[in-house]
């Protein structure tokens, strides 16, 4: 068994075999602008590399397989190869990406398709690797929260929050928005007694599964919430 780990403060991803005492890093940096995916034993990140001045930047898709042996001067060692590029996005079919989620048996790529954050693309990998970039209307009825990292959650389990829906941190006034993927709509993804998390009122299961992509919150076993001075909130969504 191997276990690959992305490491975002040293920019390296690190593995180590059960039979191993000790991790070994890889020989080139890794870039982590977008949170990682894991996914069937390999790991997936995006990449967006700047082009010359004048051009629109192309996001990258990378994918990083499991070490492999490799010969040195001491023998056969295991190593990990350079990411592989395996799908680009140019900057005007996605403008700013969030990163990747799985949801049942594929991964999706995330991302805004405008600078204000109203709209919401969710695209199949799989098409994007061959230049189809179609947006996806449902998820089957699935739920996306995106954060530091992205989770599916069936919406059986989250009755108050629309299927076929992605909850996220809205900017400009920031609240804990829904937007439909079907519809295009926007609205708020808790009530108003819930706005705060638990102060002044209480959490909502929202809350606690928001909490999962917030490393600094999950880890600690802590439920997301921010302050009433924290948060601009508007009582109509436009």
């Amino acid at each position: 068994m191997t276990v690959m780990l992305a490491l975002d403060e040293v920019s390296r991803v690190a593995f180590a075999t059960s039979m191993d005492r000790q991790w070994t890093l890889s020989s080139w940096p890794c870039p982590m602008r977008y949170p990682p995916l894991s996914f069937q034993g390999k790991l997936y990140m995006v990449y967006t590399a700047s082009t010359s001045c004048g051009k629109n930047n192309v996001h990258q898709v990378l994918q990083i397989d499991p070490p492999v042996q490799d010969r040195d001067g001491q023998g056969v060692v295991r190593a990990l190869q350079p990411p592989k590029l395996i799908a680009t996005v140019p900057e005007h079919k996605l403008v700013y990406p969030y990163g990747l989620v799985e949801c049942g048996s594929e991964i999706l790529v995330l991302g805004h398709n405008d600078w204000f954050g109203s709209q919401i693309l969710v695209c199949k990998l799989s098409d994007i690797m061959l230049q189809r970039f179609i947006p996806m209307k449902s998820i089957g009825g699935s739920i996306l929260f995106i954060d530091e990292r992205s989770i599916s959650v069936s919406s059986k389990v989250l009755p108050t929050v629309k299927g076929d829906s992605v909850v996220y941190i809205h900017s400009g006034h920031p609240y804990l928005a829904q937007y439909h993927l079907g519809s295009g709509s926007l609205s708020t993804a808790i009530d108003n007694c819930s706005l705060y998390g638990r102060m002044p009122g209480p959490s909502s299961l929202v809350h606690h599964v928001f909490s999962c992509c917030i490393r600094n919150q999950w880890s600690r076993g802590l439920i997301f919430r921010r302050n009433a001075e924290d948060w601009q909130y508007e009582e109509q969504v436009q």
